[in-house]
């Protein structure tokens, strides 16, 4: 396939192809109790996302060290692979439906997200998906978070379609942002999908209409 018509889908996974979004919630709150800070839910609003590194750079100290972020997020992140593994965890509305039909279609695609690698082998196996994508892109491969476009970058770069021919599907402003400043198309999802700024919102995958992700190719 030429680079002019090669094609693909760039997806985060958390808010977007599950919903976990409880499940990190409980494992930062009890990560950062230890910690002596509090965790609610307005904090997990801002954060939920955000590479560890910056999440716990804006909750704890601007200069945290690398030792301490990784301890405390390492604390997290196995309590959080912890909860997945008892609770489980299903894809949401439309996303095995959409999976399908865009790899018919020759969409190439791939995962790309600002946590860890673990956490997504974890979800992978947990959701019998890890055979759909072309590329898993995590937090360890690149050096800048959520808006910087890097994972986004990286995750085209690894499937061999260009940025222009790319639409990321995302649920947070960070990565609405992010995906932008890579050059390529958004649909955004999830509760808040009318304030995130993408070129197409809806509140669940399974409400896209059919030519959703070729038209917004067509208008790039």
């Amino acid at each position: 396939m030429s680079l002019s018509l090669s094609k693909a889908v760039l997806w985060d996974l958390d808010g977007t192809l599950v919903d976990s979004s409880e499940l990190h919630f409980v494992a930062w709150r009890e990560a950062l109790a230890a910690e002596g800070r509090s965790y609610g839910r307005a904090d997990h609003d801002a954060v939920f996302g955000m590479r560890n590194d910056d999440l716990l750079r804006r909750l704890l100290d601007p200069e945290i060290s690398g030792a301490e972020v990784a301890r405390i997020a390492g604390a997290k992140e196995r309590h959080y692979r912890q909860l997945v593994a008892a609770a489980g965890i299903e894809p949401l509305p439309g996303v095995r439906a959409w999976l399908s039909a865009l790899a018919a279609a020759g969409f190439r695609m791939a995962i790309a997200s600002s946590a860890p690698r673990e956490n997504l082998d974890v979800i992978l196996a947990a959701t019998q998906l890890a055979g759909v994508f072309d590329a898993v892109i995590s937090s360890e491969e690149v050096s800048h978070g959520k808006p910087h476009p890097a994972v986004f970058l990286r995750a085209a770069e690894r499937v061999g379609v260009p940025p222009d021919r790319c639409v990321v599907v995302e649920d947070a402003p960070a990565g609405v942002l992010a995906g932008k400043r890579g050059g390529m198309k958004v649909i955004g999802v999830g509760p808040r999908h009318g304030e995130l700024g993408a070129d197409v919102s809806v509140e669940r995958l399974d409400q896209l209409p059919g030519d959703t992700f070729e038209r917004l190719l067509a208008e790039a």
